[in-house]
């Protein structure tokens, strides 16, 4: 039993469910909106508002613990552009909207995107 456990499992191990949301989350920053299932876009909005949460204090401690899990421009981009706009939110920094299932396997679609 999963007792208290916290998270989905998105039947993958570990290390490719850290990978597959720190990939997402890139896209993420980089294009402002993905479309995903809905299993992984409720994932992806605690990973990608902690990173958020974490570039608004803009400092450099923040800059290189962002720089282990993110690219190097997608860490300038969050820093210098998507948190600055996002400095008065105190949390919230993501939409989820649904879409309706997948033709070929039925998974319920959504887009997650920045809010502005």
């Amino acid at each position: 039993m999963r007792k208290r456990n916290k998270g989905r499992i998105l039947s993958r191990p570990k290390n490719q469910r850290e990978a597959l949301l720190k990939t997402m989350a890139t896209s993420l920053f980089l294009h402002g909106k993905i479309k995903t299932t809905e299993a992984k876009a409720k994932e992806l909005r605690s990973v990608a508002e902690k990173f958020i949460t974490r570039a608004k204090d803009n400092t450099i401690a923040n800059r290189r613990i962002l720089a282990k899990s993110l690219s190097q421009k997608t860490v300038k981009d969050l820093m210098d552009q998507i948190a600055p706009k996002l400095k008065g939110r105190k949390g919230g920094y993501t939409r989820i909207m649904k879409m309706g299932p997948r033709k070929s396997d039925g998974a319920n679609m959504v887009i997650i995107e920045l809010v502005n």
